[in-house]
């Protein structure tokens, strides 16, 4: 074996080159918990009533809602450990739409479609947009948003 072989790297993420419009992928799921939320109202100060106070009751919303930051934020995570790990070089601008409340307890993922993919003028990268609906473990669909992101591209081959 030769120590100084190239080594495919595991966990890199799609140069825009590797995707298409109409490409679609699907995140993993993930349930939310009590110390998701917990931490995440700690980090970010967001401590309003209906977040941080057990007894809040709103007979609208059953159950422990979660900010929609928070489930913007994990389903981020999930993109950018996998989708753009190491491509991905700015979130240039995103659009946000909440459909339905998440709960502590819920099960979400998403759904990601490549909609445009522009080459920009410095060499090697490229404007790629994607929609993204976010779902919870009954099929509902609880947000919608899309992110328009600045990729890198493939290096060059020499």
């Amino acid at each position: 074996m030769n120590p100084h072989a190239p080594l495919t790297l595991l966990g890199q993420g799609f140069a825009w080159q590797d995707l298409h419009e109409g490409q679609r992928f699907r995140t993993f799921k993930r349930t939310m918990t009590e110390a998701d939320l917990v931490n995440f109202i700690g980090v970010t100060g967001m401590l309003e009533a209906i977040f941080i106070d057990t007894e809040f009751e709103d007979a609208a919303m059953p159950g422990r809602p979660v900010p929609g930051a928070l489930t913007y934020c994990l389903i981020e995570g999930f993109i950018l450990q996998t989708m753009i790990q190491g491509t991905g070089l700015a979130m240039l601008e995103m659009s946000q739409q909440i459909h339905a409340p998440v709960v502590v307890g819920d099960t979400i993922m998403a759904e990601v479609e490549v909609t445009e993919i522009r080459p920009t003028s410095k060499k090697g990268r490229a404007v790629v947009v994607s929609r993204i609906e976010v779902f919870n473990q009954r099929g509902g669909k609880v947000m919608t948003y899309t992110a328009k992101r600045l990729l890198a591209g493939r290096a060059p081959s020499s």
